[in-house]
């Protein structure tokens, strides 16, 4: 009995951090990813301009605005303060543009779907690794390895003693 306690405890500890984890991340695309598609789908200036100031004002508020999201070096494509200050670029050009010209209009609206997606097998949002959980990139590591671990070892607690019942059924018959 002891030993389904503690892989329960093990188990739920596991199911609780990947489910909060989780949850960080649809929060992230609910704010952030999700508008910059929409961004970057946008058919219009206007369009365009308040999608990525819903992302830029949810950025500030939560103070994603510079630093890396890396725990071990730090490397350009975990640089949130240079992506940051694109985005800021980028809405500067959407918001400055006076030109009624459909060609310099749509111009600009192709550049800013190249500055907000990553093109290559599959199109993605360009957004630096990890930022759903930054600044605490290296808490949220080792919760997510502890994690990792403790629902295997749940799982190996649980195999010797459903052997060992299976064994006695059969001794039983």
């Amino acid at each position: 009995m002891k030993k389904y306690l503690i892989s329960a405890v093990l188990l739920l500890f596991s199911l609780g951090v990947f489910g909060v984890r989780i949850s960080k991340g649809v929060t992230f695309k609910q704010n952030v990813s999700g508008y910059l598609k929409r961004a970057a789908d946008a058919n219009t200036i206007d369009m365009a301009n308040a999608e990525l100031t819903k992302v830029i004002n949810y950025l500030e508020a939560n103070n994603l605005t510079s630093g890396y999201t890396s725990v071990m070096w730090e490397t350009p494509d975990e640089d949130i303060g240079f992506w940051y200050q694109n985005l800021k670029a980028s809405q500067q050009e959407l918001e400055t543009l006076n030109s009624d010209s459909a060609l310099e209009r749509t111009n600009v609206l192709m550049k800013l779907r190249e500055t907000l997606l990553d093109t290559g097998e599959k199109t993605k949002v360009t957004i630096p690794k990890g930022l759903s959980v930054y600044p605490d990139n290296l808490f949220w590591g080792i919760l997510t390895l502890s994690a990792f671990i403790a629902m295997m070892a749940g799982f190996i607690v649980l195999i010797p003693n459903e052997e060992k019942n299976n064994a006695e059924k059969v001794a039983g018959e």
